[in-house]
């Protein structure tokens, strides 16, 4: 009995090291089915990237890049940098612009928008931006 409990001794000791091994956390890989609108999100934004480096690659662009002290390759990189979501809006608004227009349109319609917000963070007492509503809120 002594002879198989010497020789089962060092059996148990591996087994248990073993065990307590192969039970220790570490990463696993994982894997997901990839639904329709995340490969689709993917594919149209990769679209879109490369719409907005080909607009961005042309003679025109580049002179008023230069012209307003942006380097090419760092404009580049912010594209690349970029998720699909951000590239595909990008597109999207470059694609409304006006040919050969200067964009006038689209900075009136944003100085709209944050003239609304301020409005109305003002009106909620949220800023002290405009001096016309102050007699609206009193704190």
């Amino acid at each position: 009995m002594k002879a198989i409990r010497r020789a089962v001794k060092p059996i148990s000791i591996f087994l248990i090291i073993s065990f307590v091994w192969i039970s220790m956390p570490y990463g696993y890989a994982s894997a997901a089915i990839v639904g329709t609108e995340i490969a689709k999100d993917s594919i149209e934004g990769k679209r879109a990237r490369n719409y907005i480096l080909s607009v961005f690659a042309r003679e025109e662009v580049q002179t008023v890049l230069t012209a307003q002290g942006v380097d090419s390759q760092e404009a580049k990189r912010r594209i690349d940098s970029l998720t699909d979501a951000e590239v595909i809006r990008l597109a999207k608004e470059i694609k409304q612009l006006p040919a050969g227009g200067n964009g006038f349109g689209a900075i009136v319609g944003a100085a709209l928008i944050v003239f609304l917000v301020l409005l109305f963070t003002d009106i909620m007492g949220y800023t002290d931006v405009f001096p016309f509503v102050k007699g609206h809120h009193k704190k």
